[in-house]
């Protein structure tokens, strides 16, 4: 019973804080799905309405202030994601022109940024394991599909986000209660933003996924609140730390 109202209390805080924060969010992103707007033509308005929720996370930093950026290296990087990531997405508005390769190119710098701000501590090489095995499963079965450029760029894609989503659920550690909001907050961000990825890939080079763009879009959504969330708590997590 009181692990589970521990739980909770570590739950709360973080929802109460930083809840009202996203609200901007929120209403981006039920903005876009309420339009959905038709991705046969790509307009600049399409695509600002599908950076918007991200926009909106650059805010929700930003309203930390410079110096909560400043003072925490993983936010920085975060943001920096947040910003390709909204660069990645405006190109995939354009995929049928030939663009999805400068998007999945923006999201390969996304991943390298996020796995530098989860970082290599701790190394937890069974959850490495599980992961690669995983991503290495994934390629096998997309490899039929793939042709030309794409059979090497989706191979370094897939390493690039199997290994962020390693240094995301390596920080998860609920067997010895070594854990965090932020940790657990980023690991069901990484979970999610591979489940999103996966989907375009096995919907644009396999087969049309039934529901493919409510799926994607969904998860991705979440995937980068989870892991802008993850970046604001560490603030509350360090001032606990210290009046402990």
């Amino acid at each position: 019973m009181a692990s589970s109202l521990d739980l909770f209390d570590t739950v709360e805080g973080p929802v109460k804080s930083e809840g009202p924060k996203l609200v901007p969010f929120f209403k981006a992103t039920c903005v876009y799905f309420v339009l959905w707007l038709p991705t046969s033509s790509p307009s600049w308005f399409s695509a600002l309405i599908k950076c918007l929720p991200i926009f909106c996370l650059w805010v929700f930093l930003l309203a930390h202030g410079f110096s909560f950026l400043g003072a925490h290296s993983s936010a920085r990087k975060i943001l920096a994601g947040l910003i390709f990531s909204s660069l990645g997405d405006a190109f995939l508005i354009w995929q049928e022109q030939g663009y999805f390769s400068h998007g999945l190119l923006m999201f390969a710098i996304t991943h390298v940024l996020y796995s530098s701000a989860f970082g290599m501590k701790p190394l937890n090489l069974r959850a490495g394991l599980v992961i690669g095995s995983v991503s290495a499963v994934s390629y096998v079965l997309l490899y039929p599909y793939l042709s030309g450029p794409f059979t090497y760029l989706v191979a370094v894609y897939i390493a690039l986000i199997g290994f962020m989503g390693w240094r995301a659920i390596a920080g998860v550690q609920l067997a010895n209660d070594l854990w965090t909001w932020t940790k657990l907050s980023a690991c069901l961000g990484a979970v999610l933003f591979m489940v999103s990825d996966l989907t375009i890939a096995v919907n644009k080079f396999c087969f049309p996924v039934p529901h493919s763009r409510l799926i994607i879009m969904a998860t991705y959504y979440a995937a980068q609140m989870l892991i802008a969330l993850s970046a604001v708590e560490c603030q509350d997590v360090e001032v606990a730390r210290k009046r402990t």
